[in-house]
């Protein structure tokens, strides 16, 4: 009956990787035993067949009594404290393992794709003879912690009363703690391997208290109710990447200071539906303890941040987007994460989850630990986890933050700062293997769902399908665009014509790889300024520069992301903790600001009804210079086409002077309707008076047989359609 010496010191010290072996039920050679651990009892009692059995106390709060009988009774114990009645509970060391073998086989593996419904903490109940018995399954990954227990305040946060076991060579501990339920707080104090005992947050906890808290909770309670059956059926038969996409990026945060999850569901999703975006997608929603990271450091890749609600209140926002049409794409961090010493950093005292040597493990510019690409159970965690949230909360689309990092082993490293891969290369290979294995996956699971890459460097086959040795991602970030736009727009409009290549270089490769267009947050803040701020002049040529940044946007190859505040020409850089400038439209010069507003929407609108602007954006068919090559007027006029034959001919002028008489060459002779002019008086424009409908004539020019004669006013953009 008694717990041999050794066993019990480790017990006591929560170093044991067995303790079901010793509490709880076991046979022995005359009978059975029953020992328990009940911290602060001065009685407890066995309940069998409803008859109360004393148990005997042999020191450390531990209780045993001996039982002739060697069949396993169903049984409670009645515990007695020295404040108030008695209370019946069940043995946490009495219940089989909510794991299967087969769940431990595919962990070890690093193949179990539903890895959130084993690990964590997950309500489960069973049957017995005396009823049912309802708690929670606790499961941990830390294969080299010394030992490994359940805390919170159902045990005064004592590592003492609730020490897990581990099942077979997997590193999992488990233990199942019934009448624990959704809403208990809780962690898991882990004895490390170097000695520490440290309280770890649960890594694939799908709850957390608000920060600055840091503890986990068990999520559940009434499981959420959907109403977005029609948008889940219909996904799988979109093309994304050959269908309109016209992002809206958001920091939830700061829309408007103050909206949680709820709220947004109410103000954003009629903002987006009036506005005609397609898209939203939100920075980084997973749990992380600073705010100034905007969710780029995350502590908890299982949980939606409690600073704006509960996982109820987003899957709330999430359908309420679905059912406005409002396709929803979240950004997600499976490159690096932070040191916080409660969190996945050196878990069970080892480089766990990070690679153990520095060279690889550390992105010291960010001061993060680097996943252990190369690790089956690392692989697994992030591979699930993207898995978790298109699943659970029914998202579109994940794009995959700073993917560069990833890719090269020296990304911002020193000489002697990194390791090369086995061919003495400074490609990563296991992040490729990876990258290659979380976008076979999740595309194979959820069929029209989209994976976006920022991704900056020339990596080839970004978007290039797995079978074919690219990554595998739907669209990828062109970054390089980006750059070369904004670079060339912040030139005085003197001055463009000694910069033409910055602005018509992007079409030497823009369908090398199938892009996103992306003006994001990443170029509003930190002394960038604002778009508007990056537009020489006063306010009008501001406010000019702005809309035909934008309408060359929705004209060139590619989808559209616009960070919030830039539809209506934003004039301060963004900072997290205020809400974007609303103030811009009401003050003097609100007329500017709602101009571009008005043409975001307008443009928003035609584009998804314009398949010459979306249907061909991956292929050099889907367009057609008309003139490229006038820097001298900084003119671009070229051919958008759509898989239906019909041409849309943009025409942009980026100069500060009007061409009144400028003859373009068309491929089709016949009527050109003009359909959409940044100038007009309705968007704040000078209001030039343009023909409506332009002839085309039988004159030969820029290598066609017809041509037409058009007026072009300064720093403006103008769409016409053939009729």
């Amino acid at each position: 009956m008694l717990i041999p010496d050794a066993d019990r010191e480790r017990l006591l010290q929560c170093q044991h990787h067995a303790p079901h072996d010793f509490y709880g039920w076991h046979a022995t050679p005359t009978g059975s035993v029953i020992r328990t651990r009940i911290l602060g009892a001065t009685h407890v009692e066995v309940l069998i067949h409803n008859q109360g059995l004393p148990m005997t106390p042999i020191g450390d709060d531990i209780w045993v009594i001996g039982l002739e009988d060697e069949l396993t009774p169903d049984y409670r114990f009645q515990v007695t404290y020295p404040e108030g009645d008695p209370v019946v509970i069940a043995d946490p060391y009495h219940f089989l393992p909510t794991l299967s073998s087969f769940d431990l086989h595919l962990i070890g593996e690093g193949r179990h794709e539903r890895l959130w419904e084993v690990l964590g903490a997950n309500s489960h109940t069973y049957s017995t003879s005396m009823g049912q018995v309802s708690g929670t399954s606790f499961a941990v990954w830390a294969p080299n912690a010394k030992g490994v227990a359940v805390v919170g305040e159902f045990c005064n946060w004592n590592p003492n009363q609730y020490p897990m076991r581990t099942l077979g060579g997997t590193g999992v501990w488990e233990i199942f703690i019934p009448g624990i339920g959704p809403g208990t707080e809780y962690k898991f104090k882990v004895q490390g391997a170097d000695g520490r005992a440290v309280d770890k947050a649960d890594p694939m906890a799908k709850q957390t208290k608000n920060p600055p808290e840091t503890v986990s909770v068990v999520a559940g309670g009434e499981e959420y109710s959907w109403s977005d059956h029609e948008w889940m059926v219909a996904r799988p038969g979109i093309d994304a990447t050959n269908s309109p996409m016209s992002i809206y990026e958001v920091h939830i945060g700061s829309w408007r200071v103050g909206y949680g999850y709820r709220e947004l569901a109410e103000e954003l999703v009629p903002y987006l539906v009036e506005h005609g975006y397609t898209h939203v997608e939100f920075l980084p929603v997973a749990e992380h303890p600073y705010g100034g990271s905007w969710g780029y450091q995350v502590t908890g890749y299982y949980a939606p941040t409690a600073r704006w609600g509960t996982p109820e209140d987003f899957k709330y926002l999430v359908d309420t987007l679905h059912q406005a049409g409002i396709g929803v794409i979240v950004d997600w961090v499976p490159a690096h994460f932070p040191k916080d010493d409660w969190a996945l950093a050196r878990f069970d005292g080892t480089a766990l989850y990070e690679h153990p040597d520095w060279r690889r493990g550390e992105q010291k510019d960010w001061g993060t630990y680097v996943f252990d690409f190369g690790r089956n159970e690392v692989r697994n965690f992030l591979v699930a986890n993207a898995l978790y949230w298109l699943e659970e909360y029914h998202l579109d689309g994940l794009r995959v933050d700073a993917v560069a990092s990833m890719l090269y082993l020296d990304y911002s490293r020193q000489p002697g700062e990194w390791l090369p891969n086995q061919f003495g290369g400074r490609e990563n290979l296991d992040a490729v293997q990876f990258l290659q294995e979380f976008n076979a996956t999740v595309h194979r699971e959820h069929p029209g769902i989209v994976t976006i890459a920022e991704e900056s460097t020339a990596w080839p086959g970004v978007t290039a399908l797995t079978s074919a040795d690219g990554l595998g991602f739907s669209l990828k970030w062109n970054m390089g665009w980006m750059n070369d736009t904004l670079q060339y727009f912040s030139e005085d409009p003197i001055n463009r014509s000694y910069h033409h290549n910055e602005i018509t270089f992007s079409l030497v490769y823009a369908f090398s790889e199938k892009y996103v267009l992306p003006f994001s947050h990443d170029e509003v803040v930190h002394g960038k300024g604002s778009l508007w701020t990056r537009i020489p002049g006063d306010t009008w040529n501001k406010a000019a520069g702005v809309r035909t940044l934008f309408a060359y946007m929705f004209s060139h190859p590619g989808k559209q992301l616009m960070f919030m505040g830039c539809e209506f020409g934003q004039t301060t850089e963004w900072a997290e903790a205020g809400s974007i400038n609303w103030d811009n439209l009401e003050g003097w010069d609100s007329e500017y600001h709602h101009g571009i507003r008005t043409l975001v929407r307008d443009l928003n609108h035609f584009y998804r009804e314009t398949p010459a602007l979306y249907s061909q954006d991956n292929t050099p068919m889907g367009f057609q210079w008309i003139k490229g090559d006038d820097s001298r007027n900084n003119i671009l006029a070229y051919i958008r086409w759509g898989t239906d034959g019909t041409p849309l001919l943009t025409v942009i002028n980026l100069s500060g002077t009007s061409q009144v008489d400028y003859r373009l060459g068309v491929p089709r002779a016949g009527e050109w309707e003009l359909v959409l002019n940044t100038d007009d008086e309705r968007y704040q424009g000078a209001g030039n008076p343009l023909a409506g409908v332009v002839s085309t004539e039988d004159t030969s020019w820029d290598s066609f047989e017809q041509s037409a004669v058009f007026h072009i006013p300064a720093m403006s953009v103008q769409y016409y359609r053939l009729r």
